[in-house]
């Protein structure tokens, strides 16, 4: 059944430094059948719409990157009426292109993971989702034209590599990976993007590079205190380009994503 073109609230899931959207928020507290979701959700406006933040990895930091409960997160959102979802992170670089710093909006990814539960088709008869494309299309346009007109030049397109953590990848990995063309590497882009997609659901990755990773060039290899401090840097910068990402999103959807379901018979009633 197709979803509604309405576009709804807009989701936001990030971090340290995004609880600053709101003057005034709700929060609240979601059930979900996958468990209870990272933490409550914030609701509140920003820049006229309606906007419910999550913390990925909790307020507290408390779930590591293969831990989080990504199905839970995804599902609260949906059933508090979210149907976009703009989703910034930290990542490191592949390529010497991308200095510490830099805005990439991915098109492609590559899932590197193991063991995270990363579908809701667990049961109720084979349900096979397209996700050639694996990002909302008209959200990368609007976050990219959002990014030029703030003045941080994005860089248009990108593969992001998600692995599994929480270590940081090995010179030999990182070499590897490079040598596939891929150029980002995270740890928190999957299963989000293939979930939001099993919920008809528009998906934004905004990545920002925080470090350059093992195999890109010799150096030290990365630390939690480098992506840190480079993230904090640039923290407020990337929270006042999801506010304006937001300001300039349709009330409606003219993308595919709410058709990401149209013949196909669902073991579940949708939320929201």
């Amino acid at each position: 059944m197709p979803d509604a073109p309405d576009a709804g609230l807009v989701g936001v899931i990030g971090g340290t430094g995004f609880y600053e959207f709101f003057s005034a928020a709700d929060e609240v507290t979601v059930q979900t059948p996958f468990g209870m979701p990272s933490d409550p959700v914030l609701v509140g406006e920003v820049a006229g719409r309606q906007v419910a933040f999550l913390p990925r990895h909790g307020r507290d930091h408390r779930f590591p990157p293969h831990r989080i409960p990504y199905r839970a997160n995804m599902w609260a959102l949906r059933s508090l009426g979210v149907r976009q979802v703009i989703a910034p992170s930290a990542v490191g670089s592949l390529t010497a292109s991308y200095g510490h710093g830099a805005l990439v909006v991915p098109d492609q990814l590559v899932d590197r993971t193991s063991g995270r539960e990363q579908t809701f088709f667990d049961s109720g008869g084979a349900v096979h989702v397209a996700f050639a494309d694996p990002y909302c299309p008209a959200g990368r346009a609007y976050a990219l034209a959002a990014a030029r007109a703030s003045g941080w030049e994005p860089v248009p397109s990108g593969t992001l590599v998600v692995v599994e953590g929480p270590r940081f990848s090995t010179r030999a990995e990182s070499q590897w990976y490079a040598a596939q063309g891929w150029t980002l590497v995270g740890m928190t882009g999957h299963p989000e993007a293939v979930l939001a997609r099993e919920l008809a659901l528009c998906y934004t990755p905004l990545a920002l590079v925080t470090d350059t990773d093992a195999g890109a060039v010799q150096g030290e290899g990365v630390t939690q205190a480098e992506v840190l401090e480079v993230f904090g840097a640039n923290v407020t910068r990337l929270r006042r380009l999801v506010e304006q990402i937001i300001e300039v999103l349709p009330a409606e959807r003219d993308c595919p994503c709410p058709d990401a379901l149209d013949g196909v018979k669902l073991p579940f009633q949708l939320p929201g």
